[in-house]
């Protein structure tokens, strides 16, 4: 029985087909692949969907269009107003141009990870601790510009940054809880006085009112002997007004005359 001979064509062939089957990269959609042939840049990025990769002669970076949410750990930060605080931030970004991500920088994350946290400290560093509290949103904004602009030229877009926590020390938190309470008060005494101010102002019309009409206290005596009176284990003494006085011996009947 003669032995099974094997014809180099199909060999070849075999090969061929087995390196193109390797060759052969299926990307998601949200993912590009960058190309080096021999070493070179290819002028477009390949994907999503199946892309051919001749190794060795091609080498193919994966990058992904997703946006990062990177999380910038706590930064020690001393404010315009010698404030020593913690601070951290989020990150949104997302790569844009996956040629300069590749291309110009060697790692992009890493990257972007590291200019935020000198950003951080250093916008925030410039920013008195009342306006890292309140004027948070105008801080985000300037960060986030700060960052695009520095990372376009590596193809990465930062859409926002969030500062999401600032750690007081114990002793500024203690001050500032002092404060706000000491502010509450004086919009308390404030509120006082302006109640007093418009309560003598319709007691000083009052008064007038009654200096024109002198009947007018009289009956302001007989209503609050009227309130007083409901409690009625209440003894009152109370002073009798000339008035009423005159009344009564203007009431009283004139004497006979005598024959």
């Amino acid at each position: 029985m003669g032995g099974l001979t094997v014809s180099p064509m199909f060999v070849l062939a075999a090969i061929i087909v087995v390196y193109v089957i390797t060759s052969i990269q299926i990307l998601a959609e949200y993912e590009r692949g960058v190309i080096f042939r021999l070493g070179k840049l290819l002028p477009h990025p390949k994907g999503p969907g199946v892309v051919l990769v001749f190794r060795p002669i091609d080498r193919i970076v994966r990058i992904s269009l997703r946006t990062v949410v990177h999380d910038v750990p706590p930064q020690d930060i001393i404010t315009r107003d010698n404030v020593s605080v913690k601070v951290n931030a989020v990150v949104f970004f997302r790569v844009i141009d996956p040629r300069r991500a590749v291309v110009e920088v060697e790692n992009y994350v890493y990257a972007t990870s590291q200019l935020a946290q000198t950003t951080l400290r250093s916008v925030l560093g410039q920013a008195e601790l009342d306006d890292l509290l309140a004027q948070r949103d105008r801080l985000n904004q300037q960060l986030q510009q700060i960052l695009d602009h520095r990372t376009d030229p590596w193809g990465i877009k930062v859409s926002a940054v969030e500062v999401k926590h600032v750690d007081l020390p114990e002793n500024m938190q203690r001050a500032m809880g002092r404060q706000a309470e000491a502010e509450r008060e004086k919009r308390a005494k404030i509120i006082h006085a302006e109640g007093e101010l418009i309560a003598s102002d319709k007691l000083a019309q009052a008064a007038a009112i009654i200096d024109r009409e002198p009947s007018a206290i009289t009956l302001r005596y007989l209503q609050t002997l009227t309130e007083i009176g409901v409690e009625k284990n209440t003894t009152v003494v109370f002073p009798l007004p000339l008035e009423i006085l005159r009344m009564v011996s203007n009431a009283r009947p004139a004497p006979a005359a005598t024959p």
